[in-house]
């Protein structure tokens, strides 16, 4: 199973396979021409919430991947992530995000629960 992150900003390669935006947000002067992008599943993403705390700087990265795969759980959101899931299977998936550091975001966490 082929599954990784890249930045939206970057430019497609032939290996990314499907290219999933997992922002919830559509990426600041980017056109959907030039993002290339495959699917865009909305539900996938942290909550505001989440996502304030986080960027509040009140939590660490590892309390934010706990509290993320919580909100993964939700059943409609984890059917969301068993279809992509399924696709890794078939061939290669990207996930993009606009975020500057893609080790240390949610799709890394989504990532990783996709590989497991």
């Amino acid at each position: 199973m082929s599954v990784r992150v890249r930045r939206v900003y970057d430019p497609p390669e032939p290996e990314d396979g499907v290219r999933i935006l997992v922002d919830r947000l559509w990426p600041r002067g980017l056109s959907k021409d030039a993002a290339r992008v495959d699917e865009w599943p909305k539900a996938l993403t942290p909550s505001t919430e989440l996502r304030r705390w986080y960027h509040s700087g009140e939590g660490s990265y590892e309390e934010f991947g706990g509290r993320y795969e919580a909100e993964l759980a939700v059943p409609e959101v984890a059917e969301l992530l068993a279809t992509i899931r399924e696709s890794a299977r078939k061939g290669p998936v990207t996930l993009l995000t606009a975020s500057k550091d893609p080790e240390q975001s949610h799709a890394a966490v989504l990532a990783r629960l996709l590989q497991d």
